[in-house]
C-alpha cells in the first residue's frame, strides 16, 4: 500500500511533508513525498518560503510514479496556480484520486503562497479531486462566502466543485461533510492546546490512509477526526499509532 504526499517542507515537522509521511506511516501505509517548496518555520511563525519550479516538481512525480503504483494521494501547499494546474494534469495522466487540503496560509498566520491560488484550485484541481478538506478561511476564500454558522458551512459545500469537508476548529467543532450530495454535520469537542500546527495537514493525510486501506470516503473521514483528535490531545501527531 503506497500513497503519495504533494507538499511543502516544514523543518519543524508538524506539518507538510515530513507530518503526512508520519501520519502515512502510523497508518501502516508506505508515503513518498513530493516537494513543492521549502519553508523557514516553527509552530509560531513563518520566516519564508523557496519554491520549487514547477518542472523539478513533475519530475518528481514522474519519478515516483515509475516505481510504485499509486492511487491515492494528497496535496497541502501547492504553492503556484502553475504547480496547481500541473497537478491537475498529472492526476488525469496516471489516474490518481486526490485529496486536496488546500494551503494558504499557516496556522501561525503566515501566508504560504503566491495570490490567485483559489481561482486556480477551481479552474484545474478540484474538479478532477475526490475530496477537499479546508478549514472556514480557506472555503471563504474558495467560494467567495462568508461562513458564520453551520447553515453558511452547508452553503459553502455545494459551491465547491467536489466532494468537500470543511473543518469546524473556527466553527464551534462543527465539521461539514458534502459527500456525494449527502451532507452531514459532525460535532467534536474542541481541546484547548498549543498543539494545533499541521493540524489540516494530518487530517488530509489521515483520510488518504484509510482510503488506502479501503475505507469509503465518509467513513475515512470520520476515522480520521478520531485521530486527529487523540493526537491533539496526546501532543503526539505521527506517533500515534492508528487504530483501525
Amino acid at each position: 500500500m503506497v500513497v503519495m504526499s504533494i507538499a511543502g517542507v516544514d523543518p519543524s515537522a508538524g506539518a507538510g511533508v515530513f507530518a503526512d509521511l508520519k501520519t502515512f506511516q502510523a497508518h501502516g501505509v508506505y508515503g513518498c513525498g513530493v516537494v513543492t517548496a521549502l519553508t523557514a518555520q516553527n509552530p509560531y511563525k513563518v520566516f519564508s518560503v523557496n519554491p520549487i519550479d514547477a518542472s523539478y516538481v513533475e519530475e518528481q512525480i514522474d519519478a515516483v510514479l515509475e516505481a510504485y503504483d499509486v492511487t491515492y494521494i494528497k496535496t497541502g501547499m501547492l504553492y503556484s496556480p502553475e504547480i496547481i494546474k500541473l497537478i491537475g494534469e498529472k492526476i488525469t495522466e496516471y489516474d490518481l484520486k486526490a485529496v486536496v487540503d488546500p494551503v494558504m496560509v499557516a496556522t501561525s498566520g503566515g501566508d504560504l503562497t503566491k495570490s490567485d491560488l483559489a481561482d486556480a484550485l477551481n479552474r484545474h484541481l478540484l474538479p478532477k479531486s475526490i475530496l477537499t478538506t479546508p478549514n472556514i478561511e480557506e472555503a471563504e476564500k474558495l467560494t467567495d462566502f462568508k461562513i458564520k454558522s453551520k447553515k453558511d458551512a452547508i452553503k459553502a459545500t455545494e459551491k465547491i466543485p467536489c466532494n468537500s469537508l470543511i473543518t469546524g476548529g473556527h466553527l464551534d467543532g462543527i465539521n461539514t461533510m458534502n459527500i456525494d450530495g449527502e451532507i452531514t454535520i459532525e460535532k467534536q469537542e474542541l481541546l484547548k492546546s498549543d498543539n494545533l500546527h499541521g493540524t489540516g495537514c494530518n487530517l488530509s493525510s489521515a483520510i488518504v490512509s484509510n482510503l488506502e486501506k479501503g475505507f469509503d470516503i465518509k467513513t475515512s473521514c470520520l476515522n480520521s477526526f478520531d485521530y486527529v483528535y487523540e493526537s491533539i490531545k496526546n501532543g503526539n501527531y505521527g506517533t500515534l499509532i492508528a487504530k483501525l
